[in-house]
């Protein structure tokens, strides 16, 4: 969010706050009472979700209506310089908590493949890859070149499903060598009909990035059930 829509959003979410001195709620009497009060309650609600914490409900008043008046008790540098270095400090934050939650995903992640490669289903690769057949299969095998059909769920390693085809209802069709590293080894060591779950270490995964759309946290161990359904040459 840049300094401007900040400073914008919290002038919005005012229009709510200016009133909380009052006794009661206010009443929305016309369509710009409604609107106003959508935009306090959509804005609040992203605040609340940005754990954006401490707001002082009687400066937002008084610098509404300074910004309404033109009296404004800083200038306009020195507000964004505050803003700026709020939301930098802010982003710092948000960043070191990110790898702290990385650091301890990392850190459960050895622990569950660690425990994982003693059970005797279990078969580790030279990457790290750990991969347990379900049932094999009497097809043709993939080659890194080739593309594939497949059903799959993805699952962390505390069981929240994050991504299926099975429960879209639609096999999935990609190139083999499109794909995460895990993904890219684990499809070679299977033939068409094989069902096989991948356990595949972070850096075979989404490493420290984790997943867009915050779905795979950073440095998360990923858990596949894979079956290749046809190899498409």
């Amino acid at each position: 969010m840049t300094t401007r829509l900040l400073v914008l959003a919290v002038a919005s979410t005012a229009l709510c706050a200016c009133t909380q001195g009052q006794k009661g709620r206010t009443e929305l009497k016309t369509e710009m009472d409604t609107v106003s009060y959508a935009i306090g309650a959509d804005i609040g609600g992203n605040f609340r979700m940005n754990k954006l914490e401490g707001i002082n409900v009687d400066a937002l008043r008084d610098g509404l209506r300074d910004g309404l008046d033109s009296s404004l008790a800083m200038d306009e540098e020195t507000m964004g310089a505050v803003v700026q270095g709020y939301m930098q400090r802010m982003q710092e934050e948000m960043r070191a908590e990110e790898e702290r939650k990385g650091e301890e995903n990392l850190a459960k992640g050895r622990a569950f493949l660690a425990t994982n490669a003693e059970r005797k289903q279990v078969k580790t690769t030279a990457s790290g890859l750990q991969y347990e057949v379900i049932a094999e299969g009497k097809g043709a095998m993939p080659t890194v070149d080739d593309q594939v059909r497949v059903h799959y769920t993805g699952t962390l390693i505390d069981g929240t499903e994050f991504d299926s085809s099975v429960g879209r209802g639609q096999p999935a069709v990609f190139g083999v060598g499109q794909v995460i590293p895990g993904w890219v080894e684990g499809l070679q060591l299977m033939s068409e009909g094989a069902k096989y779950k991948f356990y595949i270490p972070s850096d075979l995964a989404y490493g420290p990035g984790g997943a867009p759309g915050g779905a795979i946290p950073p440095n998360s161990t990923l858990i596949f059930d894979v079956e290749l359904l046809e190899v498409i040459k």
